[in-house]
């Protein structure tokens, strides 16, 4: 008969990966920084789960001579829901520990790793709208430039260097992906035997 009970190190990693989502919620979860000769010190915009911290006015300021739309904390709605998702997880670990049963973490695993991939989606979206629907009547106006922040990475962007990179929460979040997929690699692999 096959065991479905989980092994010490896979409670031990989602206790650890519960803990770390909770962390997520208080810390920012996404960086991007611009760098241009006229701020040499960079400009830095912080995505957490429920708000945008860090130089966005600045940044809304600077983008209106292109006709980018202002950054406005209210007009994501992924800020309401993000934070009780985190939540919502880091509970599911807790839960899988405590039902110690190996399918509590495939589903898990799968369901993370759905939430993960989509979050990704919603962020180049968003970043692809801000950066392609421009007001055509804007001060700066170069034919055929847009200016999408990378999703990850480094993107020239006229005289803009454009950095966008996970923050703490983000670390973790991807932390807690390749632990889930881990463990599960090993828990399946143990139950073969």
């Amino acid at each position: 008969m096959k065991n479905n009970s989980l092994s010490k190190l896979s409670k031990i990693l989602l206790i650890t990966s519960g803990i770390g989502l909770i962390i997520s919620i208080f810390v920012p979860l996404w960086a991007i920084y611009l760098e241009a000769p006229q701020y040499p010190e960079g400009l830095g915009m912080f995505l957490h789960a429920n708000k945008i911290t860090g130089d966005y006015e600045i940044i809304n300021g600077l983008n209106h001579y292109i006709g980018m739309k202002e950054i406005h904390q209210e007009d994501f709605w992924e800020f309401k829901i993000l934070p009780y998702a985190l939540g919502f997880f880091a509970a599911l670990a807790f839960l899988t520990v405590f039902l110690n049963n190996k399918k509590w973490l495939y589903f898990f695993a799968a369901l993370f790793l759905i939430f993960g991939v989509a979050f990704m989606v919603d962020f180049y979206l968003w970043e692809y709208d801000y950066g392609h629907n421009l007001n055509p009547n804007a001060a700066i106006v170069v034919p055929g430039m847009s200016y999408q922040p990378p999703l990850l990475g480094f993107k020239q962007l006229l005289n803009f260097g454009a950095y966008s990179y996970p923050d703490i929460g983000g670390w973790i979040m991807f932390g807690v992906g390749i632990i889930l997929v881990v463990l599960s690699y090993l828990e399946i692999k143990s139950s073969n035997k």
